[in-house]
């Protein structure tokens, strides 16, 4: 059984008790600490985490294609322990999602998930005008220990419309993931004018938003993702 705790905000500490397997991105894992000797090992994984070879590997060749692809790293624990797992001073944030309850994330934002997540890739399909891609990383809960970790430059904010039904807007370079029931993907909106074109732009010329009728919990990161497309005239 794992149980995910942050430490500081910046580091992820993982309590295993018996013995479990752990998904992590390539390289997060920074020190452990176990009775008896180091009792977990570390294995990057060439495909994905599903059980399934043909499924592991289709989901490999989505992952590539969509721009998600995400080095992960399987952590086997055979025995309790309690592991730690960073990525360069960023944020984390640990949310356990319910059974069918999903998480769609971007893949760089992904630091640790348990077993009891499902790893997937759904397309979008509206964020050509942004660093956000077509297509965006999906995580259901699949168990009752289904935690996510995620991770953030800065102390992120958290837009819920569960109680005020209001419709969310946000940046699609600065969106870390979006959490809800179904298909709660966003809508891309768009405000180009004639000013785009004689460089007069304001810099948010399209945002990803959520109606009322979307129950949806969106985690927003104080920073956008370098690019984007630039609609002016010189």
């Amino acid at each position: 059984m794992l149980h995910f705790e942050t430490i500081n905000e910046l580091t992820l500490k993982v309590t295993c008790t018996g013995n479990d397997v752990l998904f992590t991105k390539a390289g997060a894992f920074i020190a452990g600490d176990s009775a008896g000797g180091k009792n977990y090992k570390f294995e990057k994984l060439l495909l994905g985490p599903q059980n399934n070879f043909a499924q592991a590997a289709l989901g490999s060749l989505v992952r590539r294609v969509t721009g998600e692809n995400l080095p992960l790293m399987k952590v086997t624990m055979n025995g309790d322990s309690v592991t730690y797992y960073a990525n360069y001073g960023q944020h984390v944030l640990i949310y356990k999602l319910a059974f069918g309850e999903t998480i769609s994330v971007e893949s760089e934002n992904i630091l640790a998930f348990t077993p009891d997540c499902k790893y997937d890739v759904r397309f979008i399909g509206c964020g050509i005008l942004s660093q956000k891609g077509l297509a965006t990383s999906v995580l259901t809960g699949n168990g009752g220990g289904a935690y996510v970790a995620i991770l953030s430059d800065g102390n992120p904010i958290v837009l819920s419309n569960h109680r005020s039904r209001n419709t969310i807007s946000v940046d699609p370079d600065a969106v870390i993931c979006w959490v809800g029931q179904g298909n709660c993907d966003p809508q891309v909106k768009t405000d180009i004018t004639w000013k785009n074109f004689i460089g007069q732009a304001s810099g948010e010329s399209y945002a990803f938003e959520w109606s009322a009728n979307q129950q949806v919990s969106v985690i927003v990161q104080p920073s956008e993702r370098r690019g984007g497309v630039a609609v002016r005239v010189d």
